[in-house]
C-alpha cells in the first residue's frame, strides 16, 4: 500500500512539473504579443495639414491609408520615431517653373525655399540678377520663378501738364448756358528719372528732377445763373435788326448786337487809351502770357486792373474802328492802368491804327 500511494503520487507530480515550466512561457507569449498588437499613435504632417492617428498598424505606409491620405505616383514620406508618438512627414511633388534669362525649366521640388531650390540646381545669381520671389519664401506647386538681368538707366523725357477748368457764375447768361471764356492749354514738364529694367521691363522708375517748360492755360468756363431767356434776334424789335447789315454794332442799355446778329450782355463799360501789337514786334513770341496762340482778339491789358480771362467788346470812340470780341490774354511792360492793347494780323494795320481811346463793354 504504501508502494501504491508513491506511485500515485510521482504521476500526478509530472503535469504540475510541466505546469510550472510551462507558465512561465505563456506569460512571456502574453507579454510580446501585447506589445505586438499595442496601439500606436502617429503625428502625420501632411503639407500644413496635421493628422493624429491612432492604430495598430506599425507600417507607415498602411497607417497613411488608414488616415485616408492618399500619395501620388512622385509623392514620398519620411518617419521619426518620437517618444510615445512617431512623426510621419508626407512630401507632397511640386512642380516648379523657372524662367531663366528666357530658359525654361519645369523642376520638382517637395519643400524647400527658392534659394535651396537654385543652389541644388546649380543656378548661380550675380548682383544685376533680380529674382520675381524671395529667396527666403518655400516652394508650392505651381510656383513661377523668374529670373532676369537688371539694368539701370537714366532718362529725360516729357510729360503733360493736364489743365484744370475752373467754372464761374455769369447772371447775365441764361441758367445752364455755358460760355468757354478761356481756353484750356495743357503744360509741359521735364524730367529725369532712373528707371529700372528687367528682361526688357521697366520695374521702377525714380524721378530726380521736373521742370516745368511750359505752363499749363487753366480753362475758364462762364455758367449762366440768369432767369432771362437770351432773345433771339428774330424776337428783337425791327429797328434793332436793320443796322447789323451796316458793318456797325448796335449798342443798348445793357446789350450788344454784332453786325453778324449775334447778342452780347455786358455788365459796365469804361473807356481805355488802346495802341496795336503784333507778335514780330520786339520781345513779342507767337504766345501769349497766359499760354494761348496770338491771335485777333487776344489782347493784352494789366492784370491788375482787367484779370486774364474777361472777355470785352472794344470799339473806338471816333467810330472808325469796331475791333469786336476781345479776352485778356496776354500783357506788357508798358500796359498799366487804363491802357489795353489790341493785337492785328500785320504791322500795316498796328501803324493804321496807331493810339486811340476807345470804349471797352465787359461782357458778362
Amino acid at each position: 500500500m504504501p508502494e501504491c500511494n508513491r506511485l500515485i503520487t510521482r504521476a500526478t507530480a509530472r503535469p504540475l512539473r510541466f505546469v510550472a515550466l510551462l507558465l512561465p512561457v505563456i506569460c512571456i507569449v502574453l507579454l510580446l504579443s501585447q506589445t505586438v498588437f499595442a496601439k500606436n499613435t502617429y503625428l502625420i504632417n501632411d503639407s500644413g495639414k496635421v493628422v493624429i492617428h491612432t492604430t495598430y498598424a506599425t507600417d507607415p505606409a498602411k497607417v497613411l491609408d488608414e488616415a485616408g491620405l492618399e500619395l501620388g505616383e512622385d509623392d514620398t514620406f519620411v518617419t521619426q520615431p518620437g517618444f510615445g508618438v512617431s512623426e510621419i512627414t508626407v512630401q507632397r511633388k511640386q512642380s516648379i517653373t523657372i524662367n531663366h534669362g528666357g530658359n525654361v525649366l519645369d523642376v520638382v521640388s517637395y519643400g524647400e525655399t527658392v534659394e535651396s531650390l537654385l543652389e541644388r540646381l546649380d543656378l548661380i545669381l550675380t548682383n544685376e540678377d533680380v529674382v520675381s520671389v524671395p529667396l527666403s519664401s518655400q516652394t508650392f506647386d505651381g510656383l513661377n520663378i523668374t529670373i532676369g538681368r537688371s539694368v539701370e538707366v537714366e532718362e529725360t523725357y516729357t510729360t503733360v501738364i493736364p489743365f484744370e477748368t475752373t467754372y464761374c457764375d455769369d447772371p447775365t447768361l441764361p441758367k445752364g448756358e455755358e460760355v468757354v471764356l478761356t481756353e484750356g492749354v495743357n503744360g509741359q514738364m521735364l524730367c529725369k528719372a532712373n528707371v529700372v529694367y528687367v528682361s526688357g521691363e521697366e520695374v521702377s522708375r525714380t524721378v530726380l528732377s521736373e521742370a516745368v517748360t511750359i505752363e499749363p492755360v487753366n480753362a475758364v468756363i462762364a455758367v449762366g445763373t440768369g432767369e432771362s431767356v437770351k432773345p433771339h434776334r428774330n424776337d428783337l424789335p425791327s429797328n434793332l435788326i436793320r443796322p447789323q447789315f451796316t458793318g456797325k454794332p448796335v449798342i443798348g442799355d445793357g446789350y450788344i448786337i454784332t453786325p453778324d446778329g449775334e447778342y452780347l450782355t455786358y455788365t459796365h463799360s469804361d473807356v481805355f487809351k488802346a495802341t496795336a501789337y503784333n507778335n514780330a514786334d520786339p520781345g513779342c513770341t507767337e504766345y501769349n502770357y497766359i499760354g494761348t496762340k496770338c491771335r485777333v482778339g487776344a489782347i493784352a491789358v494789366d492784370p491788375s486792373v482787367i484779370p486774364y480771362g474777361t472777355r470785352m467788346f472794344i470799339v473806338t470812340n471816333d467810330g472808325k474802328y469796331v475791333y469786336g470780341i476781345a479776352t485778356a490774354e496776354d500783357c506788357g511792360s508798358a500796359i498799366k492802368g487804363k491802357r489795353v492793347d489790341l493785337y492785328f494780323d500785320t504791322v500795316a494795320e498796328c501803324d493804321r491804327f496807331g493810339i486811340r481811346n476807345c470804349t471797352i463793354y465787359f461782357l458778362g
